[in-house]
C-alpha cells in the first residue's frame, strides 16, 4: 500500500524565504514605531511620524546600528519604505471627508487649490534654480505642496522613481515640517494672528498632517479644527495630482516605446493604491463607518506610515547628505519660506 505524503501548500516554498528575509527589517521598524509612539505620548508636541524618521536616521548613522540597517535589516526596511507607505496612503483617505472639505466654502477651496498649485510650481522652479535633478525637484515639490512624505511616496510610485531617490526629499520635507512646529507659533503673536487665521495658515503651509496638528494645537481647539480641515483639503488633492502625473508618465513612456519599437507594458494611469485612497475618501464621506472603525483605521495608518518613514530614514547617511545636500537644503528652506508666505496670504482670506 503506498505511503501517503502531504503535499506542500502552494507557494509555501517561495514565501517562507521571503518572509525570513524581510522579518529582521520589519521587526526593527515595528520596534522603532513603538518607541516613536511612546515618546509622542510623553511629549505630544513631537509628532510620531517625525520621530520615526529621526529614529531611522539615527539607526543609519550610529555605530553598531548602522551595520544592522545596512545589512540584514535592509530588505525589510526597503519593503516598509515602499509597500507599507502605499498601504498607509490608502488608509489616509479615511481621514478625509468630502463634506468637511465642502464646508469651507468654494472661495476657500479655490484658494487652497491655488496655494497648492503655486507651491508646487514655485518649489519645482526653486529646486531647479538650485540645480537639483528633475526627479528630486519633482518629489520635493510634491511633498512640500501636498502632504509631506506620503505625497512623495505616491509620486515616486506613479512615476516609477527608484526608492533610493526618495530619501533626500523625505529628509528635507521632514526637516522643514519640524522647523514649522517651532517657528510658526513664535511668529503668530508678532503678526497679530487670530486663532482661526493661525489655524488656516498652519493647514495651508505645514507639510505633514501630524506636524499640522502639533503646530496648530499650540493656539487652541479653534485653530486646530480649521487647520485639520484645510490640511485634509490639500491631502485630497493628492489623487488628481497623482492621476495627472501618471497620465503624463504614460504618454511619455508610450512616445519612447513607439520611437524604439518597444512593446513593454505601459505604466497605469492611476496606480491601484491611489484608487484605494479615493475609495477610502468616498467611504469616509458616506458617514457609514462608526467612530471606532475610523479610530482603528487612523491608528493602523499611523503604524504603517511610521514604519515606512523609519525605513526611509534608515537609508539617510548624514555624511553623504552633508556632501551632496547643501544645495538641496537651501532650496528646501527657500521653498518653505515661499509656501509659508502663500499660506499666510490665503489664511487671511479664508479666516480673516
Amino acid at each position: 500500500m503506498p505511503v501517503s505524503r502531504s503535499l506542500p501548500e502552494p507557494g509555501h516554498g517561495r514565501f517562507r524565504p521571503l518572509l525570513l528575509r524581510l522579518a529582521p527589517g520589519l521587526l526593527t521598524a515595528a520596534a522603532a514605531v513603538g518607541a516613536a509612539f511612546l515618546v509622542h505620548g510623553l511629549l505630544p508636541a513631537l509628532p510620531a511620524m517625525t520621530l520615526a524618521v529621526v529614529l531611522g536616521v539615527l539607526a543609519a548613522n550610529l555605530p553598531g546600528a548602522a551595520g544592522w540597517t545596512e545589512g540584514r535589516a535592509r530588505p525589510g526596511l526597503d519593503f516598509a519604505g515602499k509597500h507599507l507607505m502605499r498601504a498607509g496612503i490608502v488608509l489616509l483617505g479615511l481621514k478625509v471627508s468630502v463634506m468637511d472639505v465642502l464646508g469651507l466654502g468654494w472661495l476657500s477651496l479655490l484658494l487652497i487649490v491655488a496655494v497648492v498649485a503655486a507651491s508646487f510650481g514655485g518649489t519645482y522652479a526653486i529646486s531647479r534654480l538650485f540645480r537639483l535633478p528633475p526627479v528630486t525637484s519633482l518629489l520635493v515639490a510634491t511633498g512640500f505642496s501636498i502632504c509631506g512624505a506620503s505625497a512623495i511616496g505616491a509620486m515616486a510610485a506613479v512615476r516609477r522613481i527608484r526608492h533610493a531617490e526618495t530619501v533626500l526629499p523625505v529628509a528635507l520635507v521632514t526637516l522643514c515640517g519640524t522647523l514649522a512646529i517651532g517657528v510658526l507659533p513664535l511668529v503668530a503673536h508678532p503678526l497679530g494672528l487670530t486663532a482661526a487665521v493661525f489655524g488656516a495658515w498652519t493647514g495651508a503651509s505645514v507639510h505633514d498632517v501630524g506636524q499640522v496638528v502639533a503646530t496648530a494645537q499650540t493656539a487652541g481647539t479653534a485653530a486646530l479644527a480649521i487647520a485639520v480641515v484645510v490640511k485634509l483639503t490639500r491631502v485630497l488633492l493628492l489623487a488628481p495630482v497623482a492621476a495627472m502625473a501618471g497620465a503624463h508618465h504614460r504618454r511619455a513612456a508610450r512616445s519612447v516605446g513607439a520611437a524604439e519599437g518597444s512593446t513593454a507594458k505601459m505604466p497605469p494611469v492611476v496606480p491601484l493604491f491611489v484608487v484605494g485612497f479615493v475609495a477610502m475618501v468616498a467611504l469616509r464621506s458616506t458617514g457609514w463607518l462608526p467612530g471606532g472603525w475610523l479610530e482603528a483605521g487612523a491608528t493602523l495608518q499611523d503604524i504603517l506610515l511610521g514604519a515606512a518613514l523609519f525605513g526611509l530614514g534608515s537609508a539617510v547617511r548624514i555624511r553623504s547628505l552633508l556632501h551632496t545636500g547643501g544645495q538641496a537644503l537651501l532650496a528646501a528652506l527657500a521653498s518653505w519660506f515661499l509656501i509659508a508666505a502663500l499660506g499666510l496670504g490665503a489664511a487671511f482670506l479664508i479666516a480673516g
